[in-house]
């Protein structure tokens, strides 16, 4: 490779991870947040606090920390959350992340440094939680007006989850687990719902949900998807459209942002994208539905009369739901009428 072929393809991927900034920051700096057009951290390690912004739109991925007067753009911010020393590394990192192809060998690149491993923490916290039924977690997802059997191995309770606040305290709340898994099954994280423990409603926490683990192309999936499916964002809205449709696999890749960047088997031929109705569902189902087109699978959009598919069940019942999405769907995949 010249020097000048390598240059512009640093520049390809410094492109590509500017496009998805919002989805980079989620996946190395999750202890940030969201304000305006910035996703705000305590600085490049990813430790709390409110002094590096990094910009996710414009100049987007481009980030200064306002205490040290650093500043940069994505590649570095993976750099220090992987804790590479090489620059070959954080290339094959951001690939990754990317889904593009190596162009070297991995046997070139120096040997790997150890790093935190989220996802051992997340296969270890679900392990140590139990089944749904009877639990807190149940009755939440109830309440939510979802009534479909929730007997699936990716759904666990957690009777006291631990979280921290911004203020660095740390509480414990009664949780609903769900287990991130690749297209082929393989545990890659979890998704943690903290809940009230007295009411079936969410902790009253500033972020009652949180991911841990690696969340890129994988989601939390409820059947198993061979030439159809069903993505969406949240746990509730994929329960919902698996109340209402109970015989079409289904998978929730938890944010907008994920949705997008969902990794589709091979073997679909139609993908139905339940996407919600707001500015975030519009890019998801644009840039998910063109990735099916480009691997040979038919999208069809499933568009709620309401925000999402869950706020649908409850205001308008399940008939009228259930009418709203077989009204959307190939006639090979219609649900009978009852």
């Amino acid at each position: 490779m010249t020097h000048s072929t390598a240059m512009s393809d640093i520049q390809r991927i410094r492109d590509a991870l500017a496009r998805n900034a919002l989805a980079v920051c989620q996946t190395y700096l999750p202890n940030g947040h969201r304000s305006g057009n910035y996703w705000i951290v305590g600085d490049i390690n990813g430790n709390k606090g409110k002094s590096l912004y990094v910009r996710l739109h414009g100049r987007a991925g481009k980030w200064s920390d306002s205490a040290t007067a650093e500043y940069g753009d994505l590649l570095d911010i993976i750099s220090a959350a992987k804790g590479f020393t090489y620059f070959a590394h954080t290339l094959e990192e951001a690939r990754r992340f990317l889904a593009i192809p190596r162009d070297e060998p991995a046997d070139r690149l120096p040997p790997s440094l150890p790093g935190t491993n989220k996802t051992l923490s997340a296969r270890k916290l679900f392990a140590a939680s139990k089944p749904l039924f009877n639990t807190h977690a149940e009755r939440y997802l109830r309440a939510r007006a979802i009534t479909g059997p929730l007997d699936y191995e990716a759904l666990r309770f957690h009777p006291r989850c631990y979280h921290r606040t911004d203020a660095g305290q740390l509480l414990a709340f009664p949780a609903l687990i769900a287990a991130i898994t690749d297209p082929t099954g393989n545990f890659t994280g979890l998704h943690r719902t903290w809940l009230d423990p007295n009411l079936p409603a969410k902790a009253p926490l500033e972020e009652p949900r949180k991911a841990m683990g690696n969340m890129i192309g994988n989601a939390v999936r409820f059947g198993q998807a061979r030439d159809v499916l069903i993505a969406g964002e949240g746990i509730e809205t994929i329960l919902s459209l698996r109340s209402l449709l109970p015989s079409l696999p289904a998978a929730a890749a938890l944010t907008a942002t994920h949705l997008s960047l969902l990794t589709l088997p091979f073997s679909l031929k139609r993908l139905y994208i339940a996407r919600d109705n707001d500015d975030a569902g519009d890019m998801a189902w644009d840039q998910l539905s063109a990735k099916a087109r480009k691997q040979g699978i038919t999208p069809y959009a499933l568009i709620p009369a309401h925000d999402d598919w869950n706020t649908d069940l409850m205001r308008n019942g399940f008939q009228i739901s259930r009418r709203l999405a077989n009204d959307q769907l190939d006639c090979a995949d219609i649900y009978p009428a009852e």
